[in-house]
């Protein structure tokens, strides 16, 4: 899930053709932090997500379509070697989703 989102912001950012260098001072974190992002060897946390979606003037469900697109519940469908760690990481998405959603109704309302 982590390589799916990161291969989708990457897209983004050479379509504006950013540097990871320009969107790491962007987002607030090292050059480094942020190819881990890409890459998907960082976990990605739905704020850094929001400003990512911010600095690349996209929202963050045109991130996160790419998740949509690609079959992430194979289990589902027979699949054996689904792991736990994949499980866990899609019900960790779907909180941080609930809860920037419960923050942007927040912020709307305010």
């Amino acid at each position: 899930m982590n390589e799916l989102l990161g291969g989708r912001i990457k897209a983004l950012r050479s379509a504006k053709n950013y540097t990871q260098e320009q969107m790491a001072d962007r987002i607030g974190v090292s050059r480094q932090k942020y190819a881990r992002i890409e890459s998907g060897a960082n976990s990605i946390t739905l704020e850094i997500l929001s400003k990512i979606a911010t600095a690349l003037d996209v929202t963050v469900g045109d991130i996160t379509r790419v998740l949509d697109e690609t079959p992430m519940v194979a289990y589902r469908v027979g699949e054996e070697g689904i792991s736990s760690e994949k499980i866990f990481d899609m019900l960790d998405l779907f909180y941080a989703n609930k809860h920037l959603y419960a923050k942007l109704q927040h912020k709307d309302k305010a």
